[in-house]
């Protein structure tokens, strides 16, 4: 009888802990997919849009940006151009995991005023 109350207890243990585990893969697969809709960018939206087009128009075709990969993605790119305001994306036109390119679009004065691809450090 107390070997039953063991192995009872032990296989509630354990379907407790595989529930969790299941609940982590779930929320971080949910994290993953929500930092590629924030942070990632068709390579015909980069090449779509010009230097001089309004700023509005320029955010209307991008996601928000706004991502804890943000940080990394600065890495490696050339200087920021004087009183802008610039957004980091990945391309979405890589086909190998390591060889990420970064689009980064800079806004001044109302205006895209520089876009640039860099490859991800």
């Amino acid at each position: 009888m107390a070997q039953r109350k063991g192995c009872l207890i032990g296989c509630g243990v354990a379907l407790v802990l595989g529930i969790g585990v299941v609940a982590a893969v779930v929320f971080g697969m949910g994290k993953l997919v929500d930092v590629a809709d924030k942070s990632m960018v068709d390579p015909a939206v980069y090449e779509g849009v010009k230097t001089g087009d309004a700023e509005s128009d320029v955010r209307a075709k991008l996601p928000s940006g706004e991502s804890f990969v943000k940080s990394a993605l600065k890495e490696g790119g050339p200087v920021e151009p004087d009183g802008s305001t610039c957004a980091w994306y990945i391309s979405t036109g890589d086909a190998e995991m390591g060889k990420e390119t970064v689009l980064r679009f800079c806004f001044k004065d109302g205006k895209l005023a520089e876009k640039t691809k860099y490859p991800m450090k």
